[in-house]
C-alpha cells in the first residue's frame, strides 16, 4: 500500500515500527471515520495486530481544534480511571514524518451505533436498555475523574465554562452564518442573563452520545471516542447536549436528525436524566438551561456545516440538495427558545 491520503505510508511505517512496541510492517491503512472531524485510521501490521491512528482533517480546520497532542493527552490520562477508553501507544508531533502531528492507540472490537437500523441488527432489546445505562454511567465516570490523579488538572480553565462557550460559537455563527436568524441572537441574550451558578470543575467532553462510544454485544460502553473538543468546565453541559442528540422510544423527536435511540429497548431522555441525578448526586433544577445551550450550539455547528457547503465543501451542489442542513439549524434554534422559554 503506498497511496493513502492523510497518510505517508513509508514514513509512518517506519515510525511505527520504531515507537509501538510488537508493531510489525508491512501495515495496512484504512479509513474509518473522517471529514470535518479529525481522520481516524485503522492499522493492521503484518502479524494480524490491529491500531487506530488519528491526524486532523486534510482541508480547513479552526485554529483551536484537531489538537493531536492534547487528545492524546486525555486519553492517556484517563488510562488507569473508570473510563473506558483504548490504549494510548504513542504521539508523533514530528511534521516530517506525516506532515501533521497524529497519534496511535490500541484497537478496540466493539459496535459504533450510528442508526437505528445498526441497532436493531446488533443490539438485543435488552442490550439497548443496558447501552442507556451504560452512557449514563460512564458519562458520570468521567465527571467523576479526579483531575489531579489523572494530571489533566490544567487542562482547561476551571471557571466561566458557559460563558466562554456563547462568546466562542456565537463568534463562530456571526463569522459563518448564511442568513439572519433571530431565535439564535435571542437565545444568546437569554442564556447570558441565565447562566447557572458552576459547581466545581470536571472533565466535559463537548460531544457525549452514543455514536461517539463503542458497545459490545451485551451494550456495554467499552471506548469512549473522538475527546478532541474536550475540556475542564460544568458537567451537566454534557447531560444537556445528551438530551438533544439521544431520543428514546417514546420521547418528542429532536432537532438533531440522526438519532439511533429510538426503537424498544431504549430508555427515554427523562430516563437517563433521573438515573444521571441519582448517580452523581447533581441539581438538576436547571437542566432546561443546558438542553436550550445545547440546542442553540448544535444551530451554530449545523450553519457553520452548511456555509461550508454552500461554499463548495461538497462540490457543486444544487442548494436545493442542501435544504435539510438548513432546515436543521431553523430546528435547533426554534428548539432553544423552547427550553429557554420553560426557564421564565
Amino acid at each position: 500500500m503506498s497511496d493513502v491520503p492523510g497518510i505517508d505510508v513509508p514514513s509512518v511505517t517506519a515510525w511505527l515500527q520504531a515507537h509501538v512496541s510488537g508493531a510489525h510492517a508491512p501495515f495496512t491503512f484504512t479509513v474509518i471515520a473522517g471529514g470535518h472531524s479529525n481522520l481516524t485510521f485503522a492499522v493492521t501490521g503484518a502479524d494480524g495486530s490491529r491500531y487506530v491512528l488519528r491526524r486532523p482533517p486534510l482541508g480547513h480546520v479552526l485554529a483551536s481544534a484537531h489538537d493531536m497532542g492534547r487528545e492524546h493527552r486525555i486519553i492517556s490520562g484517563l488510562q488507569d480511571s473508570r473510563v473506558p477508553v483504548a490504549p494510548a501507544l504513542g504521539y508523533c508531533d514530528d511534521p516530517a514524518v506525516n506532515g501533521v502531528p497524529f497519534y496511535v492507540m490500541g484497537f478496540v472490537d466493539g459496535h459504533v451505533i450510528r442508526d437505528g437500523a445498526t441497532a436493531m441488527a446488533v443490539l438485543s432489546p435488552d442490550a439497548r436498555r443496558h447501552a442507556s445505562e451504560s452512557i449514563v454511567d460512564t458519562m458520570a465516570a468521567i465527571h467523576a475523574v479526579d483531575l489531579g490523579d489523572a494530571g489533566l488538572d490544567d487542562l482547561g480553565k476551571h471557571d466561566g465554562y458557559i460563558a466562554r462557550q456563547l462568546k466562542r460559537w456565537y463568534s463562530n455563527w456571526n463569522s459563518q452564518k448564511t442568513r439572519e436568524l433571530p431565535a439564535v441572537d435571542l437565545v444568546h441574550d437569554g442564556l447570558l442573563q441565565r447562566i447557572p451558578a458552576q459547581g466545581p470543575a470536571t472533565i466535559v467532553h463537548g460531544d457525549y452520545r452514543l455514536d461517539n462510544c463503542m458497545v459490545n454485544d451485551h451494550g456495554d460502553v467499552i471506548a469512549v471516542l473522538d475527546w478532541e473538543i474536550c475540556t475542564l468546565g460544568d458537567p451537566l453541559a454534557d447531560l444537556g447536549l445528551l438530551m438533544v442528540y439521544w431520543t428514546g422510544p417514546g420521547d418528542d423527536a429532536s432537532a438533531w436528525t440522526g438519532s439511533s435511540t429510538s426503537s424498544p429497548g431504549f430508555l427515554d431522555r427523562a430516563d437517563l436524566a433521573e438515573r444521571y441525578g441519582r448517580i452523581t448526586g447533581r441539581d438538576l433544577s436547571q437542566l432546561d438551561f443546558y438542553i436550550a445551550f445545547a440546542y442553540w450550539k448544535l444551530a451554530c455547528i449545523l450553519e457553520g456545516v452548511y456555509s461550508r457547503y454552500l461554499g463548495g465543501a461538497l462540490g457543486d451542489r444544487d442548494p436545493a440538495e442542501l435544504l435539510p442542513f438548513k432546515l436543521q439549524v431553523d430546528g435547533a434554534a426554534a428548539k432553544a427558545a423552547e427550553a429557554l422559554e420553560r426557564l421564565a
